[in-house]
């Protein structure tokens, strides 16, 4: 199966073993696009490991299983990247089957040899 981030490449190569802890994203990018995989497959664990620790206070777990599952994610699209942001639209069908897209400018930081979400702005 195709990954969920949109590479070419399956997902048992892509994005599970970084989501997995097998292997660590090494850029911004690379982590966008396994958080993304992670909303996919409701790996909310994940989500709330990859995000910095200054931010967890605002997310909890079922606000994230929540968002994860109420929507069906079709697509990511990466619009633009540089080292510590990735610009992106995620496609998804909500919960009353209706067409969306997140349009979002995220920031990363990268601290002890691993890469963390920060926070985004909605575009």
């Amino acid at each position: 199966m195709k990954c969920y981030c949109g590479s070419l490449k399956i997902f048992q190569e892509c994005c599970e073993p970084v989501i997995n802890g097998l292997k660590k994203a090494p850029t911004a990018e690379a982590l966008m696009r396994s958080r993304y995989s992670a909303y996919s497959i409701h790996h909310a664990n994940y989500l709330i490991k990859t995000t910095h620790v200054s931010q967890r206070k605002y997310y909890s777990k079922a606000q994230i299983l929540n968002w994860a599952t109420s929507n069906k994610w079709i697509n990511l699209k990466i619009i633009s990247t540089t080292e510590f942001t990735v610009e992106f639209e995620a496609y998804f069908l909500d919960s009353k089957q209706q067409s969306k897209i997140h349009y979002e400018l995220s920031n990363f930081v990268f601290e002890n040899g691993n890469w963390f979400y920060v926070d985004g702005q909605f575009i």
